[in-house]
């Protein structure tokens, strides 16, 4: 699963024949070298190629959650291994790419080895990290390519292509590729992780057999793009973003206005058809384009208030409970009656504001790595109490308490309970309100510093949920200091409260922007 990494090899070199002196050569047909990764870069954008190639300090690093994301596929792959008994690992990095190459050639030589985790393999130039080659016979191969998601889809198969053929093109005989994934229906009923139920193996021979015949011709074009003295012309749109979010998509877009047509909300159906009819910004879209109530108001950039919206804000009852939860998604299963990429909540916050304006305050965090779900729902239970509504910012709540109370039978009564007291502020704002420094996001990070500037996310530690999951989870999962521990700790708390109190706020500037009395 580790990202492929290349060093300047002969790209004529098959693994089985080759010699350290051939290894130790710079490329001597190819000028540039190509690994699987940018193989499909290339397929996504020749532009991204050409910059991962040529320019990749102006790609934006990876984001913490992204990483993480990363890390999980890593830890999925490692787990993968254990199906394939007697198989073995090429431990040299990608900074040991020669001494990969030996290696592997040495252990596909070895009759007595059944499978080989991240073999090494080039051919044309192109270096592939292999997640596992299973030995069939003395001459027959079967390879396994591991992902850490819960379906195939159209990039895996490329991934796939591109691999056989290198492995071909290196002198194996590949008889058969599969794809395993995560089988997300597994529920880990406790004690070891039943690795044939957790994990789906798919047989894509067929598929990927149909793709072969593209691989050359998409390389002879890769290679044509990267001898060009620049990069090619290629405007931003939605292919950027599709499999993946290009990492280069800041810098193709910086010179673009607040107002380009891709920043209208909404399907990217739209966005092309206005690209096509030469509209480059929203306010030149012309009438006769149909859009949504929401675009509409994106298209008009003024503040609009819907007549509706006082009562709307007026229909709360007191007191009124503000109320977050913070998750994180383990792609393997951790806690007993969970599945793969099973939402589990370890932190709430609850702001109470009572009818004289007071203000209380309850919190919630879990700080060690036991399962947290019945404590924090004991906890959760007693704060909310039995009266007001609990104003939340998205439907994700309503799905954790229902899980909740799935897993927690003797608690589902009063769960359920509480997402019938459930008002949702952002279907509010979404249905009644618009302010054009919202840019057509109603991201509770776009909302609360249009309405509320002086409460933004930017003076805090951890400013998103997807980085409180990845806090979360070194804080109780890795080998952490004390003191690490209690700030990461702080800035959970200081995080989600600011969630719960940014609602808090908002009622209230909404409630003037209507002229409500606010008590």
């Amino acid at each position: 699963m580790a990202e492929d990494h290349v060093h300047s090899i002969d790209p004529q070199v098959s693994v089985p024949s080759v010699s350290d002196a051939e290894i130790a050569q710079e490329p001597v047909v190819r000028t540039h070298r190509l690994s699987k990764s940018r193989f499909l870069a290339g397929l996504q954008c020749h532009k991204r190629l050409y910059l991962e190639i040529h320019s990749p300090e102006l790609a934006t690093p990876p984001t913490p959650d992204r990483r993480a994301i990363m890390d999980m596929g890593t830890d999925v792959g490692v787990l993968a291994r254990e199906f394939f008994p007697g198989g073995v690992l090429v431990e040299e990095t990608h900074r040991q790419i020669p001494a990969a190459l030996v290696r592997t050639a040495e252990l596909v030589a070895d009759p007595n080895v059944s499978a080989i985790f991240e073999g090494a393999f080039v051919w044309q130039g192109i270096l592939v990290r292999v997640d596992v080659i299973e030995r069939l016979d003395e001459t027959r191969w079967r390879l396994i390519e591991v992902k850490a998601t819960s379906k195939v889809k159209a990039t895996h198969l490329d991934d796939l292509t591109i691999q056989s053929a290198v492995l071909e093109g290196a002198g194996l005989i590949v008889d058969g590729c599969y794809l395993m994934h995560l089988n997300t229906q597994y529920v880990f009923l406790g004690g070891e992780l039943n690795l044939e139920e957790m994990f789906a193996l798919e047989d894509m021979t067929t598929e990927i057999q149909a793709r072969r015949p593209l691989v050359q011709p998409q390389l002879e074009d890769m290679w044509q793009v990267l001898k060009q003295p620049s990069a090619p012309s290629i405007a931003p749109d939605g292919h950027c973003h599709q499999p993946y979010e290009c990492p280069f998509w800041d810098h193709c877009t910086k010179e673009k206005s607040r107002r380009w047509v891709f920043y209208l909300p909404g399907s990217s159906k739209i966005q092309k058809l206005l690209v096509e009819e030469g509209v480059e910004t929203i306010d030149e879209i012309p009438d006769h384009i149909q859009l949504s109530d929401i675009q509409q108001h994106v298209k008009g950039n003024v503040e609009w208030i819907s007549p509706l919206l006082r009562a709307r804000l007026q229909s709360v009852r007191y007191p009124v409970h503000h109320l977050d939860f913070e998750t994180f998604m383990p792609a393997i299963p951790i806690f007993p009656h969970t599945r793969p990429y099973r939402p589990m909540p370890f932190q709430w916050s609850n702001h109470i504001e009572y009818e004289d304006g007071t203000v209380v305050h309850h919190q919630y965090l879990c700080t060690d790595g036991r399962d947290p779900r019945e404590e924090l729902a004991l906890q959760l239970l007693e704060s909310l109490g039995e009266n007001g509504s609990i104003c939340v910012y998205s439907e994700y709540e309503r799905f954790l308490l229902f899980a909740l109370g799935d897993v927690l039978p003797h608690l589902k009564a009063a769960l359920s309970g509480v997402v019938r007291r459930l008002w949702d502020l952002l279907a509010v704002i979404q249905q009644h309100y618009y302010h054009p420094d919202f840019q057509g996001s109603f991201s509770i990070k776009n909302v609360l510093p249009a309405l509320v500037p002086n409460l933004a996310y930017d003076d805090l530690t951890i400013q998103n949920g997807a980085v409180a999951a990845v806090m979360y989870q070194k804080m109780v999962f890795s080998e952490t200091d004390l003191m690490e521990r209690a700030h990461i700790a702080q800035a959970l708390q200081e995080y989600c409260g600011r969630d719960t109190w940014a609602m808090v706020e908002l009622r209230r500037v909404l409630m003037a922007r209507v002229g409500g009395v606010y008590l």
